[in-house]
Parts: C-alpha cells; sequence; structure tokens
C-alpha cells in the first residue's frame, strides 16, 4: 500500500488537513506500507517556500513522520510539483497526440460570456466546446506562432462517470456537468485535476484519502486515468471538519491550525489522538489510545460518513490526560517559552530545570494547556500583599474571626524557622492551630493568602515546599526570584489593616 499526503503550501496546515494526514499515515503505518509527502506548489503566486517549512515543521511536531518526501528523497521523485513541469507537458502532448486533449485560444473575456449564456439558458455553466474543432494541425502551427493557449481535455461522450469510494460506496455523476477541463494553462503548468493523476499514478500511490471537498474533482481524473490507460487508485474522501456550530472550522472558533494548537500548548500526541477520533472510533469504548495502536486498529471502511465536530472542551480532554502521564522533565522543557514570556524564567540551569521539574504536578493537575501555567504559578513571583488585600476573595477570609490572628501567629513561628518542608510545615501548622483554636478552612485559608497571596491555588503541601526552594534558588539559575514564606507572612503582617479599637 501506499498513500500520499499532498498539502499546497499558500498557507498554515489546518486541523482538517492534519487530519486527512493523519489517516493517511495511520492507514500506511497499518499496512505496513509508505506514507508519501509531496508538495502541490504550483500556485505560484501563493506558494512560498516558508508555508512549506511550516507544513513540515507542523507534520514533525505531529510525529507523522513520512517514508518519501522533498526533503528525504525517494524513488518517484521529484516530490515537489514545480519541479515536475517537464512530466506533465510530456502527458499533455500525448494526449494531444492521441487525441485526448486539444489546443484551446479562447479568451478570458470569451469564457466569461459562454459561461453567463449557459447560466441564462438553466444549464451547468461549462466549457462550450469551441475550440474542439480546431485541425490540430492548424493548432499547433498557432502554438508555434506564439498564440497564447492552454490545453484541454477531451471529455468522451457519454452518459455517466462513476467511482467505488471506500468511505461511501458507488459514487456517480452525469456527463452534462463536465466540461473539457484544462490541463495545462498557456504557463505551461499544470491544473490541479491533471498534476494530480499523473503524480499519483507515477508515484505508484495505491489509496488516496483526502477531504469530501475533493470529490466533485475525482470523475474529470478517473476520465483521465482511462484516457491515458491506467489504472486508478482507491478513493477514500473524508466528511469535512465542522465547528460545534455545523459551519465549516474557522477562525471565529478559535484555533484552526496546528501550529496554532502547538502555541496554545497542546501535546503533539493528545492532538493526534483526538484528530483520530473525528469521523472514527477505535472500538472497544476507548479513545485515549498512542498512535502506534491507533494504526493497529485504523481501516477506511470503519470512518463515517457524517462531518466530524471539532470539540475543544474534548480536545482538552484528551491533552489533560497525557499531560499527566508526561515525563515532567519533558514537561518542564516544553514550559519554558510560557515561563519566558511571562518573565518568570531566562535560560535556567540545572538547578533551574530540576527546580521547574518539581512543580509541573502542580501544573499538570490544574490547566488543560500549556499556556495556562504561568496562570497556575504566577503565586511563586508575584507576591505583593498590598495587591492580595485589594481582593475581594482574599478580603471575605481576612474578615472571618481568627484569621488575623492565625497569620500573625504563622508569621511569629516562621520567625525563628530557616526553611519549610512539608513535614515541618505540618508541624507549624500543628503549632499554630493550638495557639488560636482555628482548625480546617478557618485555619489553611488564613493560611493560604499570607504566603501566596491567593484565595485558591495548588494544595499547600505542594505549594510550601515549591517557595521554599525557589527562595534557595542562587541569582543565576536562570528563575526569577522567589520570596519564602518566612519573608512573605513577615510582609504580609506588616501590610495588615490595624484591628479596629472596640
Amino acid at each position: 500500500m501506499r498513500v500520499r499526503f499532498a498539502p499546497s503550501p499558500t498557507g498554515h496546515l489546518h486541523v482538517g488537513n492534519a487530519r486527512t494526514a493523519l489517516f493517511n499515515w495511520l492507514l500506511a503505518r497499518g499496512s505496513k506500507g509508505a506514507f508519501v509527502l509531496r508538495i502541490e506548489d504550483t500556485d505560484v503566486e501563493r506558494s512560498t517556500g516558508a508555508s512549506e517549512q511550516a507544513i513540515l515543521e507542523d507534520l514533525r511536531w505531529l510525529e507523522l513522520h513520512w517514508d518519501e518526501g522533498p526533503d528525504v528523497g525517494g524513488p518517484y521523485g521529484p516530490y515537489r510539483q514545480s519541479e515536475r513541469l517537464y512530466l506533465y507537458r510530456s502527458y499533455a502532448d500525448r494526449l494531444i497526440r492521441e487525441s485526448h486533449a486539444y489546443y484551446c485560444f479562447c479568451s478570458a473575456e470569451q469564457l466569461e460570456a459562454d459561461r453567463k449564456q449557459h447560466i441564462r439558458l438553466g444549464r451547468p455553466p461549462r466549457y462550450s466546446g469551441r475550440c474542439r474543432a480546431i485541425p490540430p494541425d492548424q493548432a499547433q502551427s498557432r502554438v508555434e506562432a506564439g498564440e497564447p493557449a492552454v490545453v484541454r481535455f477531451k471529455v468522451p461522450e457519454r452518459d455517466r462517470v462513476a467511482f467505488e469510494d471506500v468511505v461511501r460506496g458507488e459514487v456517480s455523476f452525469s456527463m452534462e456537468v463536465i466540461g473539457d477541463p484544462v490541463l495545462l494553462k498557456s504557463d505551461g503548468r499544470p491544473a490541479y485535476n491533471f498534476a494530480v493523476v499523473i503524480d499519483d499514478a507515477l508515484m505508484e500511490v495505491t489509496h488516496v484519502v483526502r477531504g469530501e471537498d475533493h470529490i466533485s474533482n475525482t470523475p474529470r481524473q478517473v476520465l483521465l486515468y482511462e484516457a491515458l490507460g491506467l489504472t486508478p487508485p482507491k478513493f477514500a474522501h473524508l466528511a469535512l471538519v465542522l465547528g460545534p456550530d455545523h459551519t465549516p472550522l474557522s477562525k471565529r472558533h478559535g484555533a484552526t491550525s496546528v501550529a496554532e494548537f502547538r502555541a496554545n500548548g497542546y501535546l503533539p500526541e493528545a492532538l493526534v489522538n483526538y484528530l483520530a477520533l473525528i469521523g472514527w472510533s477505535p472500538g472497544s469504548g476507548q479513545e485515549v489510545l498512542p498512535a502506534a495502536e491507533l494504526a493497529e486498529r485504523f481501516s477506511l471502511e470503519a470512518v463515517g460518513h457524517s462531518a466530524g465536530i471539532f470539540d475543544e472542551e474534548k480536545l482538552a480532554w484528551v491533552n489533560r490526560h497525557y499531560l499527566r502521564s508526561a515525563d515532567p522533565g519533558r514537561v518542564a522543557e516544553l514550559l519554558m517559552p510560557y515561563l519566558c514570556n511571562a518573565g518568570y524564567a531566562t535560560a535556567p540551569d540545572a538547578r533551574g530545570l530540576e527546580f521547574l521539574t518539581g512543580v509541573v504536578s502542580m501544573v499538570t493537575s490544574a490547566v488543560d494547556r500549556l499556556d495556562q501555567a504561568p496562570r497556575r504559578l504566577r503565586f511563586l513571583f508575584e507576591f505583593d500583599p498590598k495587591v492580595s488585600l485589594r481582593d475581594p476573595e482574599v478580603q471575605s477570609i481576612l474578615n472571618h474571626p481568627g484569621a488575623r490572628q492565625v497569620i500573625e501567629a504563622l508569621a511569629r513561628e516562621l520567625a525563628g524557622v530557616s526553611r519549610l518542608t512539608r513535614d515541618s510545615f505540618r508541624e507549624m501548622a500543628a503549632r499554630v492551630r493550638q495557639q488560636t483554636g482555628q482548625k480546617g478552612k478557618a485555619l489553611f485559608h488564613p493560611i493560604r493568602i499570607a504566603l501566596t497571596g491567593e484565595a485558591g491555588g495548588p494544595e499547600l503541601d505542594l505549594a510550601i515546599p515549591a517557595l521554599e526552594k525557589g527562595a534557595e534558588l542562587p541569582a543565576g539559575s536562570g528563575i526569577a526570584p522567589v520570596l519564602g514564606c518566612r519573608e512573605r507572612a513577615a510582609a504580609f503582617v506588616r501590610h495588615l489593616p490595624r484591628p479596629e479599637s472596640p
């Protein structure tokens, strides 16, 4: 089995196209076949090298590695259409010689007038066939004289064209809607439907798996295969990926490109796992599976006909699973861009990375995406009692009877302590409880606001050791300064408003 993913380098890799790439990759890996990457860059006005590199980078990030492609080569190259123009020219010439194609000299104005005439008559707007009748030698002479011309395919005269779709069954089109399509433009560049047939045939692609927006192209391609005496590949057209409102996925739904989901802090294995679930089910009620197992279970016959809905909440659920099971050291490395952006880190050394690895559990237990991590860790780096005391939630806790006494007792206890550990924090909290008579929320909520400046956040058993370890980091560790618990409690007491006189 040989499958291909053939993006046009005219923009970012959309998640719908990423799912197409994934389904091709799953099919190839599950069948021990070849996954081919081909770049369709004949749209010279919109194709860019930067876009091509971005697409390749996104595919690598998703770990959808290809067996053949523009960067790795292979026996069926070149793998960029712009480097295959001589092939398209040679096959167009062959079709002309065999009377399956002809030169067309119609101007854009003539074609537009014909299109409007067809619409007025209630007919499908298709090429009239005006230049079919020009004798081949006369057409050749006009081309050699420099007259601009395109090459058109001579659609055979019959009622219908049909093909078998692996996902949809038999698909049939009336020939009334199929005019003579352009094969080569006047500048020698191929039209999509022509190039894709030549490329898929010469690259020996056995299965073409693509979006259903290409289904109307397929009859023209089938006719070209027949004219060239080639066996068409098996076709499988995937339903489109829609937004939650059942309209085509677009910017109004939020992130739509792989690059955006990557920047937002999704793990590649989570996005791959979730994309595999759009329009297909691995069965057995399981949804969270590694890519290798998804490939073992994948089959085109099990792909659904209905449009898939992209639900970012479901993606977040999958991402949470992978974040919690990921290696903490890897997550710490992935956190770096977000922490640097927030001003919490620069270029951490070994001690700095060790510290970040130690706080990863506070992140992965509470966020959907890594870009939410700085907010979760803000208490480590942005302690300011004056700001905290303006927070209504903090004020509510402080107004509780006994809260002030807890904070003052906490500051006294910490004044004689170097640095807390999880165990010494519990012992200290027990002493504060004995001194104040407060327990449960009445004890720990005031302790939290005094040490973190926030009314909520990570468990104190995790937050306190993190604060103390951060306070011990040397200045050159690459981590922003962290104030320790002793200093925090003392500062909070200093900023407490004076109690009202009875």
